[in-house]
């Protein structure tokens, strides 16, 4: 592991694997830790706890800001685990000159997306510190939801089991790379951040079967995939020409050398289901986004790997992310 953190660290891929790994499990590790889920799940199954923190740049960005993201970012970890949110905290960081009015502007976000998920702010705290020591505004939310769903779990993968997503993918950090850049694009590409509860319960409602949830944020799919691989010790394989991308995001990735499963989401989850689900699973989650798919499926041939099959009947293996990918994406 390097001497000095790096900003691939945070990316939610190999490097951050390690830094988690090497460093806070050793200190913090406990039974529920080390189950390393979406939110911790307390209290005899029946709450789940999540915590994040929210650094984008730009803050505003087409579909979304600062505001929705950290609400949709912790409400989103709670639904992963089949809770629905209640109650939530908001801490926030406040570079000194920052603007009151667009202060107030991402707080009405927050207020929006609080509705649709049924959950309040019940506690807070506000920092405001010299120019220069943070960039603009950070935010912190960390949440409770009251679990509806019991069982699911990264490590009930078996063999045989089908693997969706529930819409298309790479939208976010292919949006905020474009807004950072100041690349101009003739599409309304616009980042997926949205709150997932409504498609969670829809699902439950529906008497699926869910096996395992996770949101593709940091890392993107590719990541959800390997630490899904890992932690149930089994094969994911994936039909590469299954995985919905829109051309715009596909081609921002051909142009910059990006790929499109490594790219975050804010509002894309991969659902694990019995192969007797997947047709009913895939109905549910074409109700919000037309795009969703079935894209694998999970067998024992390379055990704690993701494979990805081409049309022309190739595979190669799909690791971790690594390296510097997009900073500040979340």
């Amino acid at each position: 592991m390097n001497k000095n953190i790096t900003l691939a660290h945070g990316n939610g891929g190999q490097e951050n694997s390690e830094l988690i790994s090497k460093i806070f499990y050793k200190y913090f590790k406990n039974d529920i830790l080390q189950k390393s889920e979406d939110s911790a799940v307390i209290e005899d199954g029946k709450l789940a706890f999540s915590t994040d923190s929210f650094t984008v740049s730009p803050l505003f960005f087409s579909g979304g800001d600062i505001g929705k993201l950290s609400i949709c970012g912790t409400c989103n970890d709670l639904a992963m685990m089949g809770a629905r949110p209640k109650y939530l905290t908001c801490s926030v960081i406040i570079e000194e000159g920052f603007p009151t009015r667009e202060l107030e502007k991402i707080v009405r976000s927050m207020k929006k997306e609080l509705k649709i998920n049924g959950a309040i702010v019940v506690s807070g705290d506000t920092k405001v510190v010299p120019k220069g020591a943070v960039d603009k505004l950070f935010i912190n939310t960390t949440g409770i939801g009251e679990i509806e769903y019991k069982g699911i779990s990264a490590s009930n993968l078996k063999d045989g089991m089908s693997i969706l997503v529930s819409r298309d993918i790479g939208s976010h950090g292919a949006t905020i790379f474009s807004a950072r850049e100041g690349i101009e694009l003739e599409s309304n590409l616009k980042t997926d951040c949205a709150s997932l509860y409504p498609q969670v319960k829809a699902l439950i409602d529906s008497k699926i079967e869910i096996v395992a949830m996770r949101d593709a944020t940091r890392g993107g799919v590719s990541a959800v995939l390997n630490e899904w691989a890992k932690t149930s010790n089994v094969c994911i394989e994936i039909q590469e020409e299954k995985i919905p991308i829109q051309e715009s995001v596909q081609g921002i990735c051909e142009m910059l050398g990006f790929e499109a499963m490594d790219l975050a989401n804010e509002g894309t989850f991969v659902l694990a289901v019995p192969k007797s689900n997947e047709v009913r699973a895939l109905e549910v989650l074409k109700q919000t986004h037309s795009s969703a798919e079935i894209i694998g499926s999970v067998s024992m041939e390379y055990q704690g790997k993701v494979i990805l099959k081409s049309s022309w009947g190739t595979k190669r293996f799909l690791d971790l992310p690594s390296g510097e990918l997009l900073p500040r994406i979340c």
